[in-house]
């Protein structure tokens, strides 16, 4: 009898178990830490729809025929999503990294796409978790549900993913804990509140609306907003086929990166 089949299986299980094994122990981190992971993203949300949705928005009324604090929901809950996943695999991979606790991955047999997959878990799991609290908490305020609840989960993962790649990237490349705090700041936030968010891209000029198409984060939100009110102002291919693009690139550089140890191998 063949010993290959068996070798393979033993190796499958290994790779199976560190997978599992880094996941366990960034969801352990995310909740023991729970008032600084999972609570302030809850506040912010409710200020959000108290300032936003039921003082700003009475006077608003409608965006696109949609009342304005049902429409701002699907944009506050990816906002949610997409900066939790993020700074969760920014700030756990560079703390390996200070740490020198990465070096141990890197020597063991472990390959690199189950490090990776182990700290890109953990940040979609934290940007799930969060995302469901502020989804709960908009439904104390709106009147929406989740009438595509396929596309409403798929495009969360998928911002999530795309997002905790993009973290994991500037992980790598930081060299001190401020590195880890400018690509947010200056980057993220921005991305965040012109992606329309607050707005519907209708609104705005010729210049701003073309502009507005070359943000990633517009897609998230106009496709998530589809799953949870039946509108958008893109085409969901379009914006499906954005997100699977910048995660399949995003893998790609993160798993060259780790190959090559750029920014971890003293």
């Amino acid at each position: 009898m063949s010993t290959q089949p068996l070798v393979q299986r033993t190796v499958a299980q290994r790779n199976f178990t560190a997978l599992t094994t880094i996941t366990r122990r960034e969801v352990t981190r995310i909740l023991r830490i729970w008032a600084q992971t999972l609570v302030p993203p809850a506040i912010t949300a409710t200020l959000y729809f108290l300032i936003f949705g039921g003082l700003i928005g009475s006077r608003v009324g409608t965006m696109g025929g949609i009342r304005y604090m049902d429409f701002i929901v699907p944009g506050l809950v990816m906002m949610a999503v997409v900066q939790n996943s993020y700074a969760n695999i920014s700030s756990s991979f560079f703390g390996a990294k200070f740490g020198r606790h990465v070096e141990e991955l890197l020597v063991s047999p472990m390959p690199n796409w189950v490090i990776l997959g182990g700290y890109v878990s953990g940040a979609v799991l934290r940007g799930l978790l969060v995302g469901i609290i502020v989804l709960a908490i908009a439904m104390v305020f709106t009147t929406v549900r989740i009438p595509h609840p396929l596309i409403t989960l798929s495009t969360v993962l998928l911002g999530a993913t795309v997002f905790s790649l993009a973290g994991f990237i500037n992980a790598v490349y930081a060299k001190k804990f401020d590195d880890v705090a400018i690509v947010p700041t200056f980057i993220l936030t921005p991305l965040t509140y012109l992606g329309g968010v607050f707005y519907s891209v209708k609104l705005l000029p010729a210049w701003a609306e073309t502009a507005t198409h070359l943000n990633p984060i517009f897609y998230m939100v106009n496709a998530f907003r589809y799953g949870l009110l039946g509108v958008s102002d893109v085409s969901l291919t379009l914006a499906y086929g954005l997100m699977l693009g910048f995660a399949v690139v995003m893998a790609t550089l993160a798993l060259w990166l780790l190959k090559r140890g750029v920014g971890l191998r003293s």
